[in-house]
């Protein structure tokens, strides 16, 4: 991770701590170096999870320090979710990383759980929001005072206007669901949606430092539901076919090594057929 507040509490004791590494772009780079290579040879392979949020100097630093290093036992995974969900995610990989699972497939499994994610938030305006498709009139009514907004962010967008009839499309399946609280005074995400959503159990963590810049607002409470137990995530990533990258060689499930980041080669086309006469 590279944020503290990105690294969620672990759920029991054999979900593996996070590590933190910490001002990636401000600390001197042969200092974030040693300590990265120092992270690499201690756990063999490294991946590293970071939100849509984060600043362009971290992730300029973060492919710089691969580059130096020369490794393709380092992977920058960035999913396209709300930081909250990015945290929640890192913590399921953590909890999965206890497992007998290839580094390969832990990091491809990454792709696979956020499937799994239903990631939103309460706002109060969407002035600011580029993340969502927001028209015009709804623009407009976000000037208002008081109004608020429930806002999907995945699987699918979706954003309506907080009011008796406002609703937002919930996960089919039993998740636990974590809430953030920001600037906005409300308690519409624990008491109305999620007995909506029946989740199973709720929590609180404290708001990440990058949901701000991604929501546009630091007025929000942000949400998200996920499975928690390792019984569960491990059937899901064990259940999915896996094969070896053509290039490097580890184990991966999906299309694309994020180690090395090769996909697989196309397939040769087959000659024509001519027949004879």
């Amino acid at each position: 991770m590279t944020g503290a507040d990105m690294a969620l509490p672990a759920h029991d004791e054999r979900t593996l701590p996070a590590v933190v590494l910490r001002d990636v772009d401000t600390r001197p780079l042969d200092q974030v170096l040693t300590e990265l290579q120092a992270v690499v040879e201690a756990h063999g392979h490294v991946v590293v999870v970071c939100s849509p949020a984060t600043p362009q100097s971290v992730l300029r630093r973060l492919h710089t320090l691969r580059s130096l290093l020369e490794s393709d036992r380092i992977a920058l995974f960035r999913p396209d979710l709300p930081p909250l969900a990015v945290a929640v995610l890192a913590r399921q990989l953590r909890q999965l990383a206890s497992c007998d699972l290839g580094p390969g497939v832990l990091a491809s499994a990454g792709r696979l759980l956020t499937h799994y994610l239903h990631a939103g938030a309460l706002l109060g305006s969407v002035a600011r929001l580029d993340r969502i498709p927001v028209d015009l009139r709804q623009h407009a009514k976000s000037w208002l005072p008081g109004s608020q907004f429930a806002v999907l962010a995945h699987p699918q967008p979706q954003l309506v206007r907080l009011g008796p009839d406002a609703r937002l499309d919930g996960p089919e399946f039993g998740t636990w669901m974590l809430v953030a609280r920001g600037q906005l005074p409300s308690d519409w995400v624990t008491t109305t949606l999620a007995p909506a959503w029946r989740v199973q159990g709720l929590r609180e963590a404290p708001l990440p430092a990058e949901s701000g810049r991604w929501w546009g607002t630091g007025k929000l409470v942000e949400f998200c539901t996920y499975l928690p137990d390792l019984s569960v995530l491990y059937q899901l990533v064990t259940s999915v076919r896996r094969g070896a990258c053509h290039w490097c060689g580890i184990d991966v499930i999906g299309d694309r090594c994020v180690f090395c980041s090769a996909t697989p080669p196309a397939p040769e086309a087959r000659p024509a057929l001519t027949r004879r006469t």
